[in-house]
């Protein structure tokens, strides 16, 4: 069975990696990476590099990304996105392609794919992120795919909903938390060391623009600012950087101010990757922010989340998330009560054994069936 794989970020070649490493070692399979978007992007962390070092067979590379973050260039960048995809479903074929998430480039190479007859697979439809234009782009993917595989049951229905119909629509959980009961953190000082983190409390640190409500994401940054300006006075912050997303250049600036304000109280981090990753979280005391990360797998880390905003709001959230509005003294005040509390130890409302199984186990039934 041929299978391809978009990926666009180093966000959902993550969440992928458990389901890529079962791929690769099924001889039933004959797996293509297909890499597209801040993966070729110097300014992201030219993440292409880290796929390339695990040994795929067949990676296709499609540069579609403009370097501006404004309305129109992420709409021109859509448009060339799907003109470089209509070239490469011209030219390449699969039994199945599975496509992550809700980024904009992510639904510009899927809606290329329709004229050619494309089988889709989506891995977390059915969500909704009310703060995002990224809520469009899911159900666009959505309604382009054949196969759904969902992280809760919720989303199961809504896809039904959506669809019309409950073939081919899978609940799996979150495919980032495959395996988590057995990962292995980097040894405590070796990655402290890595990174050159003062051997006290941290906190991860990750903040995306609300696309929804661009005109305001100035102001949000500046809130952003200053309120992990006085956070930082107490706790260090490992802060990872925002993604390509409309106005994300603007969160990127204030950063790298807060960074020359207090050089000796924040770590910036382009890619971490997977694992460096799971390890800050689980090292860390808290986390701050607006990323989906701190909503789908910080609880299974026994971590507490400030969640910032609105960017993730219609998700469900476990009981370890506590949410702030985007004001200095909202999110310092939550933080602050927040950093008080010893780790969390209650369930996470997106995990299930064996999600990259069930996954792998659909996959054959499938073509089976065709």
């Amino acid at each position: 069975m041929k299978i391809g794989v978009l990926t666009s970020s180093r966000a959902d070649y993550g969440i992928y990696l458990p389901l890529l490493l079962k791929l690769k070692a099924d001889p039933f399979f004959e797996l293509e990476i297909i890499a597209f978007g801040t993966h070729l992007s110097k300014f992201h962390g030219f993440t292409i590099t880290e796929i390339e070092q695990n040994g795929y067979n067949v990676i296709h590379k499609i540069s579609s990304l403009l370097s501006n973050d404004d309305e129109q260039s992420i709409a021109t960048s859509y448009g060339l996105t799907a003109l470089k995809f209509a070239d490469f479903w011209q030219s390449n074929k699969y039994d199945l392609v599975f496509c992550l998430g809700d980024r904009f480039e992510m639904s510009a190479a899927v809606q290329a794919g329709i004229p050619f007859g494309v089988k889709f697979a989506h891995i977390h439809g059915g969500e909704t992120t009310l703060g995002a234009i990224d809520n469009i782009y899911r159900h666009q993917i959505t309604i382009a795919s054949i196969l759904h595989f969902t992280a809760a049951a919720s989303f199961s229905e809504k896809i039904t909903k959506l669809i019309g119909s409950s073939n081919g629509v899978y609940t799996v959980g979150s495919l980032s938390l495959d395996g988590i009961e057995s990962f292995k953190p980097i040894e405590k000082v070796l990655f402290y060391d890595r990174f050159k983190i003062p051997y006290q409390e941290f906190a991860l640190v990750t903040f995306h623009p609300e696309t929804i409500a661009t005109q305001l994401n100035k102001e949000y940054a500046l809130e952003m600012r200053l309120a992990l300006a006085q956070i930082a006075k107490k706790l260090f912050l490992v802060i990872t950087m925002p993604n390509a997303d409309t106005m994300g250049s603007v969160y990127r600036l204030e950063i790298e101010k807060l960074k020359n304000e207090s050089p000796d109280r924040v770590l910036c981090i382009e890619n971490f990757g997977r694992e460096n990753y799971f390890s800050a979280m689980k090292y860390s005391k808290l986390l701050i922010g607006n990323t989906s990360s701190g909503i789908l797998e910080a609880a299974s880390f026994g971590k507490y989340v400030v969640n910032v905003g609105n960017r993730q709001e219609g998700r469900p959230q476990s009981q370890n998330t506590f949410n702030a509005t985007f004001r200095k003294e909202s999110i310092v005040e939550v933080t602050s009560e927040v950093s008080h509390l010893n780790d969390f130890n209650g369930e996470n409302y997106y995990h299930q054994d064996g999600t990259a199984k069930m996954i792998i186990e659909s996959l054959k039934k499938y073509y089976a069936n065709i």
